[in-house]
């Protein structure tokens, strides 16, 4: 019998982006992930008959073909952070789940004054393993790498 490694369920992933909060902040919608993160070909919104008219949900299509069903769980212009949760997938994920949350916030002091730190954090069901953890820490810091760039092009 084969034991799989034990692995951490979590990842989490920062950047400072040399841009203010308030140009990062309006990307931060899972409907604009498309318009920073190369991977993403398109981002739409999706109405299932059986949700109630307040419940976001968003397909992400890739470039690679893989297609995500976001659904937004919590959003905060106050305190500039979005979760969401992947509830639906084509091809089908090798976990039961997993929620993202990002962060954004206003470097106030320092040389970094006017830019904003980011953290993408993800946390995934038990029967994710290692592979699906640094998968998931690779696309956090590629993604964070493609804001950083679509921001300061601005």
């Amino acid at each position: 019998m084969t034991t799989a490694i034990p692995t951490s369920t979590s990842v989490s992933e920062s950047a400072v982006i040399s841009a203010p909060l308030s140009q990062v902040w309006h990307l931060i919608k899972l409907q604009s992930f498309h318009r920073f993160w190369s991977a993403v070909k398109t981002a739409e919104y999706v109405k299932e008959p059986t949700t109630s008219p307040e419940t976001d949900i968003v397909k992400w299509t890739f470039k690679d073909g893989t297609v995500l069903d976001v659904k937004l769980e919590e959003h905060s212009s106050i305190d500039h952070f979005i979760t969401y949760s992947v509830i639906d997938a084509n091809p089908a994920l090798s976990y039961s789940s997993v929620i993202s949350t990002i962060r954004c916030y206003a470097v106030t002091t320092g040389e970094k004054e006017g830019s904003t730190f980011v953290t993408w954090s993800g946390n995934f069901s038990s029967d994710a393993d290692a592979g699906v953890i640094e998968d998931a820490r690779y696309k956090r810091q590629e993604a964070l790498k493609d804001l950083a760039a679509t921001v300061t092009k601005k």
